[in-house]
């Protein structure tokens, strides 16, 4: 037996005794809080996958208890709820604080409804092995649906990845191992790293910034990263759809219709990832993915325009690296 091998069947064997202990009575509990069925929202084909998601997933930081210390139970609260209203797709990363030990608290009852993301921002085959063992430690389970290179934002950081030793063999070894299904790239820095990694490197699934206001950006993510996505089947998952709420400052969009409309109105893109702060955000953002609705151009223009005076503030994240 390899030590590849013997150190997948531990993860497995660790994570299968620890998911029986938490994650029984989790399932007992929301079946009999659960008097109906929760609605469902639209779903789309992710790229070239073959699963279908819900275009509405959690995502695990940002302005959320769920990537904050001591925050577990106002964190178990949203996750569960999450659960309740028929969320299947879950986002985190190994950086995300205690998002993926919070996670891990919740999903395992759950594990196989569920489409389970999560990330990497080591650069090295070694380091993002060994985020990769915690991440399914942490999150009580024994593989991630996927698994993506976090905020990729310079090209020398591709060239590392893509190195003999880079990140990049990790993926393909947890891959052959089936420790993870699909592989990803993320970015909000620089749209051209991003497009580059898709052309070197057959990705699953790229998450990018998809919001109004990166339109004024001298540098906008869509118009560089959707082409390469389109021609190469890769799924597109928007992030930044309301800036952090910045989009909703006066002047600005008048609610998460307008901004999650916007994202996922955008040819080419599938699904989008949004944080909750509280229950009440996260029950409206889930009644706007239900009754979302294609916008046309006329509509898409007159959201832009609304951003148009406020942008700058809204593309803060830019110049995270």
């Amino acid at each position: 037996m390899t030590e590849r091998t013997t150190r997948r069947n531990f993860i497995i064997t660790s994570v299968a005794v620890a998911g029986g202990i938490v994650g029984g009575t989790a399932l007992q509990e929301n079946a009999s809080n659960t008097a109906t069925p929760p609605a469902t929202m639209p779903e789309r084909l992710l790229g070239s996958t073959g699963v279908k998601v819900p275009i509405f997933g959690l995502g695990g930081a940002g302005q959320t208890p769920l990537s904050q210390e001591g925050k577990e139970k106002d964190s178990v609260t949203i996750i569960e709820k999450a659960l309740q209203l028929g969320i299947r797709y879950f986002d985190t990363a190994a950086s995300y604080g205690p998002s993926e030990d919070y996670l891990g608290k919740v999903l395992p009852a759950h594990r196989s409804k569920l489409f389970l993301a999560s990330k990497t921002d080591k650069r090295d085959r070694d380091g993002a092995w060994r985020e990769l063992e915690r991440s399914l430690k942490r999150l009580q389970t024994d593989h991630l649906d996927l698994w993506q290179l976090h905020h990729v934002s310079f090209t020398n950081e591709l060239d590392t990845i893509f190195s003999a030793s880079g990140a990049i063999k990790a993926m393909e070894e947890a891959m052959q191992q089936k420790l993870i299904r699909f592989t990803g790239i993320t970015g909000h820095h620089d749209p051209k790293v991003i497009a580059e990694g898709l052309r070197r490197y057959p990705f699953h699934t790229t998450l990018i910034p998809v919001n109004a206001a990166d339109k004024y950006h001298p540098r906008p993510f869509l118009p560089v990263v959707l082409p390469v996505a389109q021609q190469k089947n890769v799924g597109v998952i928007a992030m930044k759809v309301p800036a952090y709420g910045r989009l909703f400052k006066p002047g600005g969009l008048q609610g998460m219709e307008q901004a999650m409309g916007y994202s996922l109105s955008q040819p080419g893109v599938h699904c989008c990832v949004i944080a909750a702060e509280t229950v009440k955000q996260l029950e409206g953002n889930v009644n706007v993915a239900r009754a979302f609705q294609l916008l046309n151009k006329k509509e898409l223009a007159a959201i832009e325009q609304r951003t148009a005076k406020i942008w700058e503030d809204s593309t803060f994240f830019r110049a995270w690296t």
